[in-house]
């Protein structure tokens, strides 16, 4: 049986995506809030910073016409578990997200799936790709590059406009506290400028509900912190030992935002994965919500590779399995 959980739709997505089933999943040590639905091959959609789940609310409907779609809040993020910090910063480590991710998905019934992440999420994927490729059979990554090779190529470009990561990897309690006199203004005015307020009113009401949250922020910065340290770490372990992701990888990015006037991104994933394809949109960073049916066609005609709903390794999904919380 499922349980309802966190918010409903005011009419800012389309009909389908509150048709999705909203519940929470136990996965180990920690219980991620998830919407799920649709029928055919497995999709596992994961949000970026400073969002929830709703990020995928003006596509995830559609693409559970030819998917079964499956979006967690990751967690630390929205109404998903907090786990307690660790001095390496492992528990918020995108390592430990993608195991949740894997273990949320072969609760659904999934052992291989297909894989969108914005942002965070995608760094949450990709980690997955290279950890468990046997899982990962479709990756898309949404305006980001590898964690090591921001960090490797940090300069006074970076510093100013990526702010936000050094200023949230600094040591506990010092951005909590600053982020705590008016999370509001700090996520959404100073960060992003402003972008973030012109999202569907139930996304957004959303990320403010959990935003206000201190906890919430604490796992924000710990995520963050992940990412100066054991994110970085592993990137760095990766290269040093040859491992690439080897599944089909698609990357789109925003072609008004950093990684267009920084990077040449394409050149900087073929030196992480076999086969990559991709190219930039017309948006900003948040490209689901500013360009998405855009996002929606690249990421559908993508995936559909494969449409069989059962994945390489003979995953299927059990009608009769249901483990969510009762």
């Amino acid at each position: 049986m499922s349980t309802p959980a966190g918010t409903t739709g005011d009419g800012a997505f389309p009909d389908r995506f509150d048709d999705l089933r909203l519940s929470r999943v136990a996965v180990g040590e920690v219980f991620l809030r998830v919407r799920d639905g649709g029928s055919g091959p497995p999709l596992l959609l994961l949000h970026g910073y400073p969002e929830t789940h709703l990020a995928w609310g003006l596509v995830a409907g559609e693409l559970a016409r030819t998917f079964t779609v499956v979006a967690p809040d990751l967690r630390g993020y929205g109404d998903s578990s907090k786990p307690a910090a660790v001095p390496g910063h492992e528990s918020y480590g995108k390592r430990a997200m993608a195991e949740d991710c894997i273990a949320l998905m072969r609760a659904l019934g999934f052992d291989a799936f297909d894989v969108v992440g914005h942002d965070r999420g995608g760094r949450v994927a990709y980690r997955m790709a290279l950890d468990h490729p046997e899982v990962v059979r479709r990756l898309t990554v949404l305006d980001v590059v590898p964690t090591g090779e921001v960090w490797a190529r940090a300069d006074a470009r970076f510093a100013l406009g990526y702010w936000h990561w050094a200023f949230l990897a600094q040591p506990s309690p010092i951005p909590e506290r600053l982020i705590a006199q008016d999370p509001d203004f700090f996520l959404f005015d100073a960060e992003f400028g402003g972008a973030i307020r012109g999202f569907p009113p139930a996304a957004v009401a959303d990320y403010a509900r959990c935003a206000r949250d201190p906890a919430t922020v604490r796992a924000m910065c710990e995520d963050y912190r992940a990412g100066a340290t054991c994110d970085r770490r592993w990137d760095n372990e990766d290269r040093a030992a040859g491992r690439r992701i080897t599944c089909p990888t698609q990357v789109l990015w925003a072609g008004r935002g950093a990684l267009e006037a920084w990077y040449d991104t394409l050149a900087i994933w073929r030196e992480w994965a076999d086969d990559v394809t991709g190219r930039a949109i017309d948006c900003g960073h948040f490209m689901v919500e500013e360009r998405p049916r855009e996002t929606l066609a690249a990421v559908r005609d993508f995936h559909a590779g494969d449409r069989s709903p059962t994945g390489p390794t003979g995953s299927a999904r059990p009608p009769t399995v249901d483990h969510r919380v009762t």
